[in-house]
C-alpha cells in the first residue's frame, strides 16, 4: 500500500516528550537500478538498539512498543523529521521521506508505505501518525527511504517520535565535536595497535610506494569494508580514507601508481572471502594486490569451522603470486561485541599486524571519552562517516608504526602448520559459465532469471553490481526440477541465495545419497549470499550432491561453489 503522507504543521502544537533515532546523522543519496537517488536505513530488528544507543535510560516496555505497528500508534503521537542540506546552494530543495512499513502477509508488498515530501533546510515535519491510514497488514517498520529529488544528493537528518500523553522518556544532551586532535584521540589510536607484527612484506609495499612502483591495495570484508554508514559511500568509507592516508604518507598523495579495490559484501563471513577472493580482489589474477586489509571480526559468528575458513583465507592471501602484506583488522559492533578472541591468536600464530576498532574506542567510552557511541555508529552494526574515520585512522597509525619499526630480516611463515585450520586456502571459485572445468552438472528447470541478487558498491563506484551474475535459478512456478552435481574434490562449498520474497523455498542438501542440511532462504529474510560446506575431507573423492526442494513451486537460486580439488 503507497500512502502520500498527510500535510503537516512544521512545528509541534504541543511539545512532547520525544525519543529520538537520528540526530544529524549523515544521508547520502546514490543511483539505483528504479532510477532514483536514495539512501535507506534499515530498521528490522534495529529499532530497540538504535533507540538505546542515543538514550540507555528508556523504559523497556516503552522499547517493547517501538517494535510492533499495533503498539507503536498507542505510544507515537507523531513522527518529527528534519533535513538540512550539504550544500548551502541547494538548501530550498526538497526529499521524499518514506516510513515502510513490513507487511505481516508478505513483507514487501502488503505492508503501508508512507511517504512525506520535507524541505531540505532544516525545518521539522511532523507526520501524526493517526492520519497515516495503517492498517492490520502492517507489522513493523522495516526501514526509512530518503529520495532526493533535486540536485542535492547528501544532507543531515534528525529523526524523533513525538509520544502520546501517558508515555514519558528522558531528555538527552547533545555531544560536543570530536576532537580528532587530541591526546585522548591518540590514545585511543595508540590502543588500537594489538600487533605491529613482521613488517618484512608491508615494508617491502611501502618502499615500493616511495619509488613510484604500481603497487595494488585491497580491502575485503563485510558490509563495513563495503562501506555501510559511510555518506557517501565511496570515498567516506574507512577502506577509501585508510588508502588515502598510505598515499599521504609514502607518495606524497599521489595516488595515480596506487590502485584501490574494495571487496566488501554485506551479511557475509570470511567462508564466502575464501569464495570471492580470487574474483573480486584478483580478479582472476589481473590485479594482483600487494596489501591486503582483512575484516571479518563482526562477521563470523555464524562460521560452521569457528576460525578455520578465517584462518584459510589468510592462507590463500598470503599465496597470492605478489606474496601480499596482510593486516588483520577488528571491527566492532554498538553492543562492544566482536571475535577478537577466537580471531587475534590465528594473527599473532603467524606474527601479522592487527588493529582492534574494539581496543580504540569502547575503553573511552566510559574514561577520557573522544567520540560517544551515537557518534561513532550509524546503526547497531556500522559505523557513521567519524566511527569510518577512526577506523581509518587506527589503520594510518599501524602504516606509521610499521615504517618506523625495525625491519623484519625474513617473511612470515605461511608453510608452518595451522593454528585452527587451514584446508580450504587452495579454494577455488566456479559457477554457470565455467563448471565443467571442476564437475559434471546435470540440471532441469535451474534456467530461470533472478532479478533481485545482492549487488554491492565496489571500488569507487556509486553505482552497485551483482555479487554473483552467472547462477543457476529454480523460478517460482510448479515445473520439474533437480540439481545433480557429480565431481571429485576434497571440500565443496556452496553458495546459495537468501530471500524475504515467499516465493522461496527450503531444500534438502544430499552428498552421495545422505542429507547433510536442509536449508531455508526465508530465514535471514534478505536478498544475501548464503555460503554452506557441503562436505570437507581431507583426501580428495568422487562425491554426488543433490539439490532437492521442499515444495516444487518454490523458487531456489543457486549462485556459485567454493571447491579444493
Amino acid at each position: 500500500m503507497n500512502i502520500r503522507g498527510p500535510k503537516a504543521p512544521k512545528d509541534p502544537t504541543k511539545k512532547r516528550e520525544e525519543i529520538y533515532l537520528m540526530i544529524d546523522r549523515d544521508i547520502a543519496g546514490t543511483p539505483k537500478p528504479d532510477g532514483r537517488i536514495s539512501d535507506i536505513n534499515f530498521m528490522e530488528g534495529r529499532m530497540r538498539s538504535q533507540i538505546v544507543g542515543i538514550c540507555d535510560k528508556i523504559d523497556p516496555q516503552i522499547l517493547d512498543m517501538t517494535e510492533h505497528a499495533d503498539t507503536l500508534v498507542r505510544l507515537v503521537h507523531s513522527i518529527g523529521v528534519s533535513f538540512t542540506a550539504g550544500h548551502e546552494e541547494f538548501k530550498n530543495e526538497s526529499l521524499d521521506f518514506t516510513i515502510q512499513f513490513y507487511g505481516k502477509t508478505d513483507k514487501y508488498n502488503t505492508g503501508s508505505n508512507i511517504t512525506v515530501d520535507c524541505p531540505l533546510n532544516g525545518e521539522e515535519v511532523l507526520i501524526p501518525l493517526a492520519e497515516c491510514g495503517l492498517t492490520e497488514e502492517d507489522d513493523i517498520i522495516g526501514a526509512f527511504l530518503f529520495t532526493f529529488t533535486g540536485q542535492e544528493t547528501f544532507a543531515k537528518v534528525t529523526l524523533k517520535f513525538y509520544l502520546n500523553d501517558g508515555y514519558h522518556a528522558p531528555a538527552i544532551e547533545v555531544d560536543p565535536p570530536v576532537d580528532f586532535t587530541s591526546p585522548n584521540y591518540q590514545k585511543a589510536l595508540d590502543r588500537s595497535i594489538l600487533n605491529v607484527g613482521n613488517t618484512f612484506r608491508l615494508k617491502r609495499v611501502v618502499e615500493k610506494a616511495r619509488r613510484g612502483e604500481d603497487i595494488v591495495i585491497a580491502y575485503i570484508g563485510g558490509s563495513i569494508t563495503q562501506g555501510a554508514g559511510a555518506k557517501p559511500i565511496n570515498d567516506h568509507c574507512y577502506t577509501y580514507l585508510s588508502y588515502r592516508g598510505f598515499c599521504d604518507l609514502f607518495t606524497g598523495g599521489d595516488t595515480s601508481h596506487v590502485t584501490y579495490v574494495k571487496a566488501g559484501v554485506g551479511g557475509t563471513p570470511s567462508e564466502l572471502g575464501l569464495v570471492r577472493y580470487d574474483k573480486d580482489v584478483r580478479s582472476y589474477g589481473a590485479t594482483e594486490p600487494d596489501l591486503v586489509v582483512v575484516e571479518f571480526a563482526v562477521n563470523d559468528e555464524g562460521d560452521e569451522t569457528k576460525g578455520v575458513c578465517y584462518e584459510s583465507l589468510i592462507r590463500m592471501i598470503a599465496k597470492s603470486p605478489k606474496a601480499p602484506a596482510i593486516i588483520l583488522n577488528f571491527a566492532v559492533f554498538m553492543n562492544d561485541w566482536n571475535l577478537e578472541e577466537r580471531l587475534v591468536p590465528v594473527g599473532m600464530h603467524y606474527d601479522l599486524p592487527i588493529v582492534s576498532d574494539r581496543q580504540a574506542v569502547v575503553p573511552q567510552y566510559a574514561k577520557d571519552t573522544v567520540i560517544t557511541k551515537r557518534q561513532y555508529f550509524y546503526d547497531i552494526f556500522h559505523p557513521s562517516n567519524e566511527g569510518h574515520r577512526v577506523m581509518a585512522d587506527c589503520l594510518i597509525e599501524l602504516f606509521r608504526r610499521a615504517d618506523a619499526a625495525p625491519a623484519s630480516d625474513t617473511d612470515v611463515d605461511f608453510a608452518k602448520e595451522a593454528l585452527l585450520g587451514g584446508q580450504f586456502e587452495d579454494l577455488e571459485f566456479f559457477d554457470r559459465s565455467n563448471y565443467s572445468k571442476y564437475c559434471e552438472i546435470e540440471a532441469t528447470g535451474y534456467d530461470g532469471e533472478d532479478r533481485e541478487l545482492q549487488a554491492v558498491e565496489r571500488n569507487m563506484d556509486l553505482s552497485v553490481t551483482k555479487v554473483f551474475e552467472n547462477v543457476w535459478a529454480k523460478e517460482a512456478s510448479p515445473c520439474a526440477n533437480s540439481f545433480r552435481m557429480k565431481i571429485r574434490a576434497k571440500n565443496l562449498i556452496l553458495v546459495m541465495k537468501d530471500s524475504g520474497n515467499p516465493a522461496f523455498g527450503a531444500a534438502d542438501f544430499l552428498v552421495d545419497g545422505r542429507v547433510v542440511k536442509t536449508i531455508d532462504p526465508l530465514e535471514v529474510g534478505w536478498a544475501h549470499c548464503n555460503p554452506q560446506i557441503m562436505f570437507d575431507e581431507k583426501e580428495s573423492a568422487e562425491h554426488v550432491l543433490e539439490v532437492v526442494l521442499k515444495d516444487e513451486a518454490k523458487a531456489f537460486t543457486i549462485l556459485g561453489f567454493g571447491v579444493t580439488i
